[in-house]
């Protein structure tokens, strides 16, 4: 099994478990409000950026 999306999933089970009593418009206003300020960045998941 490979574990660097390891990290990831956790994450993402983690937000949902911390948001289990709200619905899924309530849970993504909260996504939103915590990326705010924060810089999406794109990498390469093909050979070529290895």
């Amino acid at each position: 099994m490979n574990e660097a999306p390891l990290g990831r999933y956790s994450k993402e089970i983690d937000c949902h478990y911390n948001t289990s009593g709200t619905n899924d418009g309530e849970r993504a206003a909260l996504i939103l409000v915590e990326t705010e300020g924060k810089r999406l960045t794109y990498r390469r998941t093909d050979k070529i950026a290895a």
